[in-house]
């Protein structure tokens, strides 16, 4: 199907694209033939008139266009999304325990700048790109059906489309309900933990489905073991940690809010006795407990994203040198570091050169016990490099003999 706007690259443009990624960069535009208004969907061209695909516009955006299909044959309608959607369902149903998780992951499960995620039986949308956010109830419908034909039901669906980006884009930002209201804090099951999920007022959607895995790698280093938790948010490592049978666990951060979520979760899993909670800055801490002498068995460090530009990226750089400097220094002899960036511009290699600056800081050898990337309910497309952006290690820690 022709659409009314033909985009034409420039010669040598298109590289993203021409790789399997799924984007278009502004300077890769050489002219557009036809009306068009931003979240149109548009046909794409190379420079000798070859055809490359559809895929959303935005003029406003730096990634001027958003691949949706390279298929000449193919109708952008219900029909397509209701595709895409079954086709992400039925690879969740393949790779993971589906009772929380997230369903759509944009350009990865080819519907770039939406994200959905299944809290037991409610669902909360991000909506990161104009083009898409056109479609977003068209997606939820489908999702609502596909789910029901398995007898799962849906019972509420919120919109959590607050993210800076979408400045970026020229849209505002956004929060509510998609439909009718429902309560707002929905308890989920996950590796037999149970937590109270906050989808309207929690960081991102409300809960952090991508460690998911890496909370289970944890739990067989934790038993009878004293543990610190840094960066804590809602408790999800603490509480691995507890109900691995953990002598005592501390988990750190910066949020009141999350700090009082966390015990709530403890309390909900009977863990409040080996599991507790402090409000804390994690950089003003960790010095402190080093000058008190406290040691731990093992430490987590599980930040948020320190940098979400490329421009950003040195001072991102001091600060996972600097807690995992301090991290190190607090592990025993023979102990224990798990730490992790969800920083898409913190690329694997420069992550474990920082990992490396640190331990030589804090006289530390490291032996890798194991590498690990985000469950796979966030599948890494290959060639859309920002679909993989989490690198989670556990070491050994040593002394220097």
């Amino acid at each position: 199907m022709m659409y009314q706007a033909t985009v034409t690259l420039k010669k040598g443009g298109g590289r993203t694209l021409k790789a399997g990624g799924m984007w278009v960069y502004d300077n890769e535009i050489d002219s557009i033939m036809g009306g068009f208004e931003n979240g149109d969907i548009v046909n794409i061209q190379d420079f000798d008139g070859y055809f490359m695909g559809y895929g959303f516009i935005n003029m406003r955006s730096r990634i001027a266009i958003r691949l949706l299909s390279r298929k000449k044959e193919d109708l952008i309608d219900e029909t397509f999304m209701e595709r895409r959607v079954r086709a992400a369902w039925e690879y969740r149903r393949e790779t993971i325990d589906t009772e929380s998780c997230r369903v759509i992951f944009g350009e990865a499960d080819f519907l770039p700048g939406i994200v959905v995620d299944k809290f037991s039986d409610v669902l909360v949308v991000e909506s990161l790109a104009l083009g898409i956010d056109r479609w977003k109830t068209v997606i939820v419908k489908a999702l609502k059906k596909v789910l029901a034909e398995e007898g799962i039901l849906i019972r509420g669906v919120y919109e959590r489309s607050d993210a800076k980006v979408r400045l970026q884009e020229g849209m505002e930002r956004y929060k509510g309900f998609i439909g009718k209201a429902f309560d707002t804090r929905v308890e989920i099951l996950e590796n037999g933990i149970k937590y109270i999920v906050d989808v309207e007022d929690g960081q991102k959607t409300g809960f952090f489905l991508d460690q998911k895995n890496n909370r289970m790698a944890i739990r067989r280093l934790c038993h009878d073991k004293k543990v610190l938790d840094c960066f804590t948010h809602t408790g999800s490592f603490a509480l691995n940690a507890g109900i691995a049978g953990a002598k005592s666990v501390l988990g750190v951060d910066a949020s009141p809010l999350a700090v009082e979520q966390a015990r709530e979760n403890a309390r909900l899993n009977g863990l409040e006795g080996r599991v507790s909670f402090q409000c804390a800055d994690v950089f003003d801490l960790l010095p402190k407990l080093e000058n008190q002498g406290e040691s731990f068995d093992v430490v987590i460090l599980d930040p948020p994203a320190f940098t979400k530009s490329r421009s950003s990226v040195k001072n991102a750089v001091k600060g996972y040198r600097e807690i995992n400097l301090r991290g190190m220094r607090l592990v025993r002899d023979r102990g224990f570091l798990a730490t992790c960036s969800c920083s898409h511009f913190m690329e694997s290699e420069l992550f474990a050169k920082t990992i490396r600056e640190a331990a030589q800081g804090a006289h530390r050898r490291l032996r890798q016990v194991e590498f690990r990337t985000q469950a796979c309910d966030h599948p890494i497309l290959w060639a859309a490099d920002q679909s993989f952006y989490l690198k989670f290690y556990i070491f050994q820690v040593v002394n220097e003999y």
